[in-house]
């Protein structure tokens, strides 16, 4: 398959053509029909979908440009298995394939090692809630994820976590109008000012040894940015009981690195 090499850099995206339903339906149509110059317009005239769905990245380390064009070959891929007797819109049927090709990357280039039996579980997860999308239309809820994999519905955030795009250590955490707290200095000895390799190393070591709980809270908490409350909901308990278990956490983490 050709793909459409496609630059962001530089472009007026506002300028972008979009194409209406109808109009989608009739090029499909002439695609079917054989008309070589349906394929290139179904393309062009969709690529505000793939705008949509990297905006969510623009924050992240990965260059803009890259995912463009990796969210580029998911619409393609789209336009190439679309069947019209679905009988649903173009749009419902790219997004999830446009999303899986940039979460696709984002995974394989992602630099936090999680352990390979959650990635395995994220991977499941994306896989059925993809198909799931295609079939119904709608994503699945959690109940219904759970059910499938044979989980709990706890597991999926967690699981999902893993693949997304991590934190740096000495990104802020929290800022009141004050100094901004990082995670560093939430789990750093205070006594040792400098952080050298030699540290970040323990700290590596000091997080495989502590609880799994209190590892996915961590993640939750202070890579993935999530609130307190957030992850209660998750879990199914209260605000300060995730509150201890970070504390509880922290901790662990402070007396393995000693």
């Amino acid at each position: 398959m050709a793909l459409h090499k496609v630059e962001i850099t530089g472009i007026n995206t506002s300028e972008i053509k979009v194409l209406k339903h109808e109009e989608n339906m009739k090029l499909f149509k002439k695609l079917k029909e054989g008309d070589k110059t349906a394929k290139d317009k179904l393309v062009n005239g969709n690529l505000k979908l793939v705008l949509s769905i990297i905006q969510k990245f623009n924050n992240s380390k990965f260059n803009m440009d890259d995912l463009f064009q990796i969210g580029t070959v998911g619409l393609i891929k789209a336009v190439d298995n679309f069947d019209l007797s679905h009988g649903v819109r173009f749009s419902t049927y790219a997004v999830p394939l446009i999303l899986g090709e940039v979460k696709r990357y984002i995974r394989d280039n992602n630099p936090i090692r999680v352990s390979r039996s959650l990635k395995d579980l994220a991977y499941k997860i994306l896989q059925y809630k993809e198909q799931y999308t295609l079939l119904y239309g709608i994503p699945p809820k959690d109940a219904d994820i759970a059910k499938e994999l044979n989980i709990e519905e706890y597991e999926i955030p967690y699981a999902l976590d893993s693949l997304k795009d991590p934190m740096s250590i000495f990104e802020p955490i929290y800022n009141d109008g004050g100094d901004p707290i990082y995670l560093m200095d939430q789990i750093a000895d205070k006594k040792e000012k400098n952080m050298d390799k030699d540290a970040l190393i323990s700290i590596r070591k000091a997080f495989n040894k502590i609880k799994e709980r209190e590892k996915n809270v961590l993640i939750s908490r202070f890579i993935v940015g999530r609130t307190q409350m957030e992850i209660a909901n998750d879990l199914g308990i209260s605000q300060a009981q995730v509150s201890r278990i970070e504390k509880s956490a922290i901790n662990n983490v402070k007396k393995l690195i000693k």
